[in-house]
């Protein structure tokens, strides 16, 4: 599993380009919620996240998030509200030449093009926070291969991971989930309690070096939007 991880770690320096769709679908109280991301992304510092969630359907119902790498610009079209703001920095001292002496578990990855921190694109593409502070708590193993949306991939399971959310924290707890076996990229995550599957998010198109149209990082607040900062 090290060598797993430690190929993982180095997914996004893999392509000079991305595109990549990721479904979502969680299951609860309320039933099944879906969720469709779409990322693009160019190297360096380019990167635009834009979420949607179909059942509400498609005009004004998204989530923008932008960057390109100095300035990080958020809109929300069902409240029409914009954020804009500088991209945040890292802890310094625990990344790069300055965290040589620091064992590994205390070091932070720092990515060469950001995504929004804790979320599905950010845990799929950067994938070295995830496999250092949740995966390697649990039991980790290598199941098998599959094929996600034309890919091999590598599927690993891991039982009950220490480190995630309370409400998960229980010995059922396990999570699966598939490895592109050539860049690295997670393609699907599955977790689930108890044998009940809580939450499956699968990537439904992966294009690393991807023709992006010239206007793909472009963005202008619309009118009538109201800025938080």
């Amino acid at each position: 599993m090290a060598d797993v991880f430690t190929f993982m770690r180095d997914a996004e320096l893999r392509f000079d380009t991305l595109r990549m769709r990721i479904e979502e679908h969680t299951f609860g109280v309320a039933g099944e919620q879906i969720s469709v991301i779409e990322v693009a992304l160019r190297h360096p510092n380019d990167a635009r996240v834009l979420t949607t969630q179909p059942a509400f359907g498609a005009t004004a119902n998204y989530e923008l998030w932008i960057s390109d790498g100095e300035v990080v610009r958020t809109y929300s079209a069902p409240h029409r509200l914009g954020t804009e703001r500088p991209a945040r920095r890292s802890v310094v001292g625990v990344s790069g030449p300055e965290s040589r002496d620091l064992p590994g578990t205390s070091r932070v990855y720092v990515p060469y093009t950001a995504l929004p921190m804790e979320t599905l694109p950010e845990t799929f593409v950067h994938p070295a926070g995830y496999c250092q502070n949740v995966l390697s708590t649990g039991d980790c193993r290598l199941v098998g291969a599959d094929t996600i949306s034309g890919r091999e991939a590598i599927i690993i399971e891991c039982a009950h991971p220490r480190t995630i959310e309370l409400v998960a924290d229980r010995p059922d707890f396990r999570i699966r989930m598939a490895v592109d076996r050539a860049d690295g990229v997670i393609l699907r995550l599955e977790e689930s309690i108890g044998g009940t599957v809580t939450r499956d998010a699968r990537v439904t198109e992966y294009e690393p070096d991807a023709l992006l149209a010239p206007g793909t990082f472009d963005f202008s607040f619309p009118t009538g939007t109201t800025k938080l900062y």
